[in-house]
């Protein structure tokens, strides 16, 4: 079966996952609202995240800072002055591309320009007569940068004095956040400050459904620890993502490591690594991974005046930590699990059956309870009461019992509980799995113990 992008982004919609943002209206450019699946996949996204990298690390915490941050942060991080797109119109046909984009996609991923100059993206596109994907012809304007951050302005008056940013990314608020963190909670090197938030990009070019928007949440931890250890923390944290993914239903054949070439580093990253994924439309990044060293606090420590210095309690010597920075998109890892779990089965009869494997724990809805007829009712609402105070459970009387678990498989749900005749006799009930089909007879008490130990995690 060919994962189509047409049939990922069809089912996603179609089933509630995902819907086109501001639509009665006619949209609004990549802009995407998720439905109640949607929110609940996301949020089981982040929580398995939570528990792995912060709940279960004594070395690490979490913040929550402020969308809206201090326009010197943004001096301070270089995002003021570097942070653009290199674009190029086609005069031909008016459109806008990314000069960077065109190169990648012209060789299908095998060149990259992490750390091109324009002029060396204009001289590859020139030399090798790359056509614009809309119209085919090679006539394009020279590179300008377009810088990405969303500028908006604080208070009564719109002037230079009010502007102030929408961030396009989590990291500096737990840079900034270092020292008061790491006062507060008596925090000894090696540690790592994690955060869960919106970050906001003008990309030019969106695309690809959720892949690429203007508006996304991510997952990033900054760890740090003592100049010299980042040798041994980098690889620790590059394993530990893919292990994370892998042990959530990541398909291992759709994932590999790319580690970026000398040319490609940023000027102050030791190493960085992209955990690529292989989306319907080809190999694209998922999760970074980066050794930033001590670039960020000693940036901010230039800009504000304010030391980031630590001092060792162990040497008694003074040092700016270095970073390792695992980063990833929420979006990302979700269009990653709703992809390598959509299936399409051909049954005995000849039937098609569409069903989504997520793993138990990212499933949006655990089990539903299904009245075999509308006489179980009653009995059927009291367990699905009883289930819905430790799970997400749905309940579904519409239809023959087939076409509703047809449904749950269409979302995802692992287990279908049936309550039948019997369950009035003895209590029992019968457990539906999702990706054997396989039923089973057993009471309330041990489908809870059933749902509670596979989504356990």
């Amino acid at each position: 079966m060919e994962k189509t992008f047409e049939k990922i982004v069809s089912h996603a919609k179609n089933t509630g996952f995902v819907f086109q943002g501001s639509e009665i209206y006619g949209g609004l450019s990549n802009t995407w609202d998720f439905g109640p699946y949607g929110v609940s996949l996301k949020d089981n996204i982040k929580r398995a995240w939570q528990k792995k990298f912060i709940q279960e690390d004594p070395n690490n915490v979490e913040i929550q800072a402020a969308i809206l941050m201090n326009p010197k942060v943004w001096e301070a991080s270089g995002h003021l002055k570097g942070f653009s797109d290199p674009l190029m119109d086609c005069r031909n046909c008016k459109t806008r591309h990314r000069a960077d984009q065109l190169i990648e996609a012209y060789t299908e991923g095998k060149v990259t320009c992490e750390g091109w100059s324009k002029e060396e993206m204009e001289n590859y596109i020139r030399e090798n007569k790359i056509p614009c994907p809309d119209c085919g012809k090679h006539d394009f304007t020279p590179i300008r940068q377009f810088n990405l951050m969303f500028k908006t302005f604080q208070g009564t008056l719109e002037d230079a004095k009010s502007t102030i940013y929408l961030r396009p990314e989590t990291a500096q608020g737990m840079f900034v956040d270092f020292k008061s963190v790491q006062r507060a909670y008596r925090k000894k090197l090696p540690f790592g400050i994690g955060q869960i938030g919106k970050s906001f990009r003008n990309e030019i070019t969106p695309g690809n459904f959720i892949f690429r928007t203007r508006e996304f949440q991510q997952m990033e931890m900054e760890f740090f620890c003592k100049p010299g250890t980042d040798d041994d923390w980098f690889p620790y944290w590059r394993k530990f993502c893919m292990d994370w993914i892998l042990s959530l239903g990541g398909n291992p054949e759709n994932l590999r490591f790319r580690d970026h070439t000398p040319e490609e580093l940023s000027f102050y990253s030791k190493g960085t690594t992209d955990i690529e994924y292989k989306f319907p439309w080809g190999w694209g990044e998922l999760w970074g991974i980066a050794d930033r060293t001590d670039y960020d606090l000693t940036q901010h420590q230039n800009t504000s005046g304010v030391s980031m210095e630590y001092l060792d309690p162990y040497t008694n010597e003074k040092y700016i930590p270095y970073v390792v920075e695992p980063a990833v998109g929420v979006e990302r890892l979700f269009f990653m699990f709703f992809t390598d779990a959509y299936d399409e089965e051909t049954l005995e009869n000849g039937d098609v059956r569409v069903v989504m494997h997520f793993h138990p724990v990212l499933a949006p809805v655990k089990a539903a309870v299904l009245p075999l007829r509308k006489k179980h009712g009653e009995i059927a609402e009291k367990i699905r009461h009883e289930l819905s105070i430790d799970f997400n459970v749905a309940y579904d009387e519409a239809g023959s019992i087939g076409k509703r678990y047809r449904r749950m498989d269409e979302i995802g749900t692992p287990f279908c509980i049936t309550v039948d005749d019997q369950t009035e006799q003895d209590g029992t009930v019968t457990i539906r799995y999702r990706d054997t089909m396989a039923q089973e007879r057993m009471t309330v008490e041990e489908v809870r113990a059933k749902i509670a130990q596979e989504i356990r995690f």
